[in-house]
């Protein structure tokens, strides 16, 4: 039962280490997936048919040598004062064997191996057909191999060309295996290439989309596919857009009627005597005016203004001094940030930071503010030391015109779009803000920009 349990652990942590060192890009991967067979297919193939056709062509050549020389054995008349000098002048001719005999002598030395494989093959043949002790010298000669064999009353010697047991198939083989593999796979990464830049294109346009950067001139390319992705991303776009656009003229036209209406009733309370009934009017008329332009506010969002390259730490700083100006009854620290310039909407942002702090100032005696820098994020962090929201509630927070009586004060004089706003510009930049409790003791504003 033990066993059974360890080994899907062992094929889990297999499964891991094996998706940590495969690379993450499409490309790479792609690429892995047309190199790894190609790779296993020669690999396998220089195994089983190049080194086993190399040895069994070895062999044969051997065999052949070997037979020759004990032709020439068999021929060799080892008779004192014989003459061999024929038999060895039509074995140089015929069989490409140089050949001589010792009387009286001894087997060399054995030299150091050089074709390890060759030369075990060509002593294996020799011993089988030959059956003679032996000498084979590679070592000493680069295009002939010295044969000795030791006949009892003398030693024979024997040269033969190196090529006469050796083959130059296999290296062009191998050659026209290795060239042929190299021009596909750069025939197929060239292809890959053009088959994967639609899509980097593609995840480009999504990126500055989300960021609420221009896009350009972006066309649907490359497979049918990627096409339609593209094509739906475009129709996506446009929805959008057209969706934001209708919002931003409706609202601008709700405005422009409200406004018009509540002139007349401050030109209206403006002409009457005065009196406890017009104080508190002109009230209503001021909280009516600031709900409506709060509202506009969030509903336009960041209409207009276009991206452009800010430095963050002096946003920073602006929005920290906006709100230490004045009288505010909790001033804000910051500490020295260092420069720091991406392409973002300034107004948006420093609208989104300003409504954080003050949300923060209101409701809290300490409030300071923070950056960190990361490989892809920047995070503004605001902390203070108010009472904080609930985990249950944060979400809620963010939500228009949701007021947390709990945490917050009903009359500060907030309608519950500070939020709102300041998470709308946080995700149309590609990033977003999230609540948490912070080491101030109370809530932590943590607004996440992409760099």
């Amino acid at each position: 039962m033990a066993e059974l349990i360890r080994q899907p652990d062992a094929i889990d942590r297999a499964g891991r280490f094996i998706r940590q060192i495969l690379p993450k890009n499409l490309f790479a991967r792609a690429l892995i997936i047309i190199v790894a067979p190609v790779l296993l297919s020669q690999s396998i193939l220089s195994f089983i048919f190049i080194d086993r056709h190399w040895e069994l062509v070895t062999r044969r050549f051997c065999n052949a040598v070997a037979g020759d020389i004990s032709y020439v054995i068999a021929e060799l008349d080892i008779a004192p004062g014989a003459d061999n000098t024929r038999m060895f002048v039509r074995a140089r001719q015929s069989m490409q064997l140089d050949a001589s005999y010792a009387p009286g002598a001894a087997l060399p030395e054995p030299v150091e191996v050089r074709y390890p494989i060759l030369e075990r093959v060509l002593r294996t043949e020799l011993t089988r057909v030959v059956g003679l002790p032996m000498t084979i010298d590679a070592a000493s000669d680069a295009d002939n191999i010295h044969l000795a064999f030791d006949l009892g009353e003398g030693v024979l010697r024997v040269s033969l060309p190196l090529k006469r047991i050796t083959t130059s198939t296999n290296e062009l083989l191998f050659f026209w295996m290795v060239g042929l593999s190299v021009l596909l796979l750069t025939v197929a990464i060239l292809f890959l290439r053009n088959q994967i830049r639609p899509i980097v294109r593609l995840t480009e346009a999504a990126e500055a989309f989300g960021k609420g950067q221009p896009i350009g001139e972006f066309k649907p390319s490359g497979a049918r596919e990627v096409r339609r992705a593209a094509a739906a991303f475009i129709a996506m776009r446009q929805r959008i857009e057209r969706h934001l656009r209708q919002r931003t003229e409706m609202l601008a036209g709700i405005s422009h009627d409200l406004r018009t209406p509540l002139t007349r009733m401050k030109l209206r309370l403006a002409m009457m005597g005065g009196g406890e009934d017009e104080a508190e009017l002109t009230r209503d008329v001021e909280d009516l005016e600031r709900m409506i332009e709060e509202f506009l506010a969030f509903a336009r969002g960041q209409e207009g203004e276009q991206p452009a390259e800010v430095d963050v730490a002096a946003l920073i700083g602006e929005a920290v001094g906006a709100a230490n100006a004045g009288h505010r009854p909790t001033p804000v620290e910051m500490p020295a940030l260092e420069p720091l310039t991406v392409t973002i909407r300034r107004q948006a942002v420093k609208r989104c930071l300003t409504n954080l702090i003050d949300n923060a100032q209101r409701h809290a005696g300490h409030v300071r503010v923070s950056m960190a820098v990361s490989d892809r994020w920047i995070e503004i962090v605001v902390d203070d030391d108010g009472p904080g929201i609930p985990d249950t509630r944060r979400e809620d927070a963010f939500r228009p015109f949701v007021r947390l009586d709990a945490a917050r004060n009903p009359t500060d004089g907030g309608v519950g779009l500070g939020l709102a706003i300041a998470r709308d510009v946080a995700r149309s930049h590609g990033g977003d803000i999230f609540l948490e409790t912070g080491p101030m003791g109370g809530l932590r504003a943590r607004i996440r920009l992409p760099v």
